[in-house]
């Protein structure tokens, strides 16, 4: 088996490290930085930047931000925020990103996974995806959560597996900042229909979280922000913990 991966995440918004509950009422956590080289230090296995912003307010995810977190970490780093096309991707690869993450733009334009994975492989694409209950099945959501497009979250992920996206990163917006636990339902039911890596993002409140989420739900790696940024989990314990439960996991 896999070894699974703890990936802390900096949601940036105006060059800060901010968090919210369910995509609203953000607050502070601290300097974007400082924060991953924090993180790498700690032993995280990924670290996820997100522009939360950058497609709202129609601009690129911050390039010189990401250069500065690059020569800070030795860990893989995905980056996210208002990428449109593939020279955009391209730009962030080279400013120091390991993988882009894509959500508005392949919603509206699904090509572009196809583009992508075929310019930089599979590896390098994470197909992101804000997914919120609406009556009995899942809708996918963009700009930063405020547009509900009617799209179907599974047959989506069908889809952007099909298109060449080697990874997915799926948010519960339902759960998101809560700290009530992941959505295991959604997620195991993802997981019954693709065969890449899921990563799971949203509710993440106790280390048995992430247990449930591994062994029940089975997804491929957790993702977290506000249990890491305020030190309500140490990452070295989460990994302690997860390894005695027999969860394959990297040392710190």
């Amino acid at each position: 088996m896999l070894t699974k991966r703890i990936i802390p995440c900096l949601d940036i918004k105006e060059g800060r490290t901010v968090k919210g509950v369910n995509f609203e009422g953000l607050r502070d956590a601290g300097d974007p930085v400082e924060l991953a080289r924090r993180y790498s230090d700690e032993g995280a296995d990924e670290l996820v930047f997100l522009d939360i912003t950058a497609t709202l307010e129609k601009r690129k995810t911050l390039i010189e931000l990401v250069k500065r977190i690059s020569t800070e970490i030795n860990i893989p780093f995905t980056v996210g925020g208002g990428i449109k096309s593939v020279e955009e991707i391209e730009e962030l690869l080279k400013a120091g990103a390991d993988k882009v993450s894509l959500n508005s733009s392949i919603v509206k334009d699904p090509e572009l996974i196809n583009r992508a994975s075929k310019a930089f492989g599979s590896q390098a694409i994470v197909a992101a995806v804000d997914a919120k209950k609406v009556d009995e099945h899942w809708d996918v959501f963009i700009k930063g959560g405020t547009e509900n497009t009617g799209k179907d979250a599974l047959k989506w992920m069908t889809e952007v597996e099909e298109r060449g996206a080697g990874e997915i990163l799926l948010t519960s917006m339902d759960r998101d900042g809560t700290k009530n636990g992941f959505d295991l339902e959604l997620l195991s039911q993802v997981n019954k229909r693709v065969s890449i890596p899921v990563i799971a993002s949203g509710g993440a409140g106790t280390i048995q979280h992430c247990i449930e989420a591994i062994k029940v739900a089975n997804v491929d790696a957790v993702l977290a922000a506000s249990i890491f940024h305020f030190k309500e989990i140490e990452i070295s314990e989460l990994k302690r913990v997860l390894g005695a439960e027999g969860i394959p996991i990297r040392p710190c």
